[in-house]
């Protein structure tokens, strides 16, 4: 069962810079910079609170995801992920809604992505703000937190699907979060 551990940052344009600046002093390898934009579904049998289903288009690539967070008190999230590359995004909307699932969630983001030690570090920014995102066991996950000194910068314990329902804008049965 593949289960995705992350903890999650909102950030400052101060931060965030400080951030960038400590990535290229520690020699973090660049992977990239991509623009997303992520539909979440929902269906009777989907609670968004905790579990979604999500169709995330990059570009020409297009990746169907299924997350279910498991509660827990820790600012470093656990859930379960699974997701598949699909080579036509058009043809699987079509697929989910001939099975009953119904966009609700429309949020767009620019990821850039840095592999340092074994870690996965991004910095995404969204409609309603910038993030950071560190992916790895809990123990690199601290430890990237004290090589970069933010072990005191608070954890963003909502999801970018709960933000999008704050901060987004209605359009029709949709919550969109666009630039």
């Amino acid at each position: 069962m593949p289960i995705e551990i992350e903890k999650k940052y909102r950030l400052t344009d101060a931060q965030r810079e400080l951030i960038l600046v400590r990535l290229k002093a520690l020699d973090a390898r660049p992977c990239g910079t991509e623009f997303e934009t992520n539909t979440l579904y929902r269906s009777p049998i989907i609670d968004l609170d905790n579990a979604v289903l999500r169709l995330r288009r990059v570009g020409n690539r297009a990746i169907l995801t299924f997350k279910k967070r498991f509660a827990s008190e820790s600012p470093i999230k656990r859930q379960l992920e699974e997701e598949t590359e699909v080579t036509d995004a058009d043809a699987t909307e079509r697929i989910l809604a001939r099975l009953g699932f119904a966009p609700s969630l429309v949020y767009e983001k620019r990821r850039q992505t840095w592999k340092y030690l074994e870690t996965e570090i991004v910095i995404d920014e969204l409609p309603f703000g910038w993030f950071m995102e560190i992916e790895g066991v809990e123990t690199e996950i601290e430890r990237v937190e004290r090589e970069f000194g933010i072990e005191r910068l608070q954890a963003e314990e909502s999801t970018y699907p709960a933000l999008t329902r704050r901060y987004g804008k209605p359009n029709g049965d949709l919550i969109e979060a666009k630039f």
